[in-house]
């Protein structure tokens, strides 16, 4: 019988992605609902092409899941507006393709007990995640010494390292990938893998000091584990987010694809260095954030998100966004993260402060 799938940010790089991988599997899979924040026509079609039922609008993502029964929902909003419509999908029983990353920086612990509370798996969308995922298939959660986190380094990788007069259309060129503006923004900064550090903390309930990151411009490993008894474990494959959807959307089977496949002799060598501390300050405050703890990568989240859209509407300089950030952090008030109620309060004060 086919998967029922749940489509959320149906008309993003993800979306679309999913989207491309159930058409190419119509045995396999049946979308069942699509739900976008804008793009009404653009959703509207593809509902059409698939046989879903569209949702369009602010509350969109909430109601999809609400009002219809799915096996996985698909999560592939922009920035904090996944957490609600992830907790729907949770007290709902449907498994979770995470692929918003800062539905864990912001309540990772919530999310993920009360997931266990409902018997709800959670499977890894991002590249870097879904790696991760894999290489951990049959090893015992205490057998992990380490996990890095790979990272292409972005546009500004061998940069001078001012980047104050970095233009949004600079910021936006990604070498590697093509995503939405948020999460491209969030790659030249970085703050997308210091989320993806917090992301790995609650997936895979691995402690923030057993996970690193490492600079690798080719994109062809998408992260490695490392075990007690030496073995490290990598996932390799072209950047293609389609492998990674596919795999989440199948587990614990696979499926063949006509995708393009690796080849090692004609990429002839792989690069990795470590990531500037100086270019790239964003790791730093991520460490700060989970330092503070409480509700701090909560604040985190929301001013890089408010502090991004700045940038690209072009109100504050590329350099501002970490500052921003930076300063909330400063000066945010210590908020316990002991209910999500809390998590939306440390929301609300960021928004005031940069409002």
């Amino acid at each position: 019988m086919a998967k029922k799938i749940i489509i959320l940010g149906a008309t993003g790089s993800i979306g679309r992605n999913a989207i491309d991988v159930a058409l190419s599997h119509p045995d396999e899979f049946k979308v069942v609902a699509l739900a976008v924040r804008n793009s009404r026509e653009q959703c509207e079609e593809l509902a059409r092409e698939l046989g879903a039922k569209p949702y369009c609008g602010e509350d969109a993502a909430v109601r999809a899941v609400e009002e219809n029964d799915a096996d996985i929902c698909l999560v592939a909003t922009v920035g904090m507006s996944g957490l609600k419509p992830t907790m729907a999908a949770i007290e709902k029983g449907m498994d979770v393709a995470l692929a918003t990353k800062e539905v864990m920086v912001m309540a990772g612990e919530f999310v993920t007990r009360r997931a266990r509370e409902k018997g709800v798996r959670f499977l890894p969308v991002d590249s870097e995640h879904s790696a991760i995922f894999q290489c951990l298939q049959g090893s015992p959660r205490e057998s992990v010494e380490k996990i890095v986190l790979t990272a292409s380094g972005g546009p500004f990788l061998d940069e001078p390292a001012d980047l104050s007069a970095v233009t949004v259309e600079q910021a936006l060129n990604h070498p590697r990938w093509k995503m939405g503006p948020k999460v491209t923004i969030d790659s030249s900064t970085m703050m997308n893998k210091g989320f993806e550090i917090l992301e790995a903390r609650w997936l895979f309930d691995v402690p923030v000091e057993k996970i690193d990151v490492v600079v690798h411009p080719e994109s062809i490993v998408h992260s490695l584990v490392t075990f007690s008894d030496g073995a490290t474990l990598a996932q390799l494959s072209p950047p293609d987010m389609r492998v990674a959807i596919q795999y989440a959307l199948t587990w614990p089977g696979r499926l063949a694809s006509k995708r393009e496949q690796l080849d090692l002799a004609a990429l002839g060598s792989l690069t990795f260095r470590a990531p500037d501390p100086v270019r790239f300050p964003c790791l730093r405050l991520v460490k700060e954030a989970c330092a503070r703890g409480g509700c701090a990568t909560a604040v985190l989240a929301a001013a890089d998100e408010l502090a991004v859209q700045s940038f690209l509407d072009g109100k504050i300089k590329y350099t501002d966004i970490a500052a921003t950030v930076a300063d909330c952090l400063e000066h945010a008030p210590e908020i316990p993260c002991d209910s999500l109620d809390a998590v939306w309060e440390a929301v609300k004060w960021v928004e005031a402060s940069l409002g």
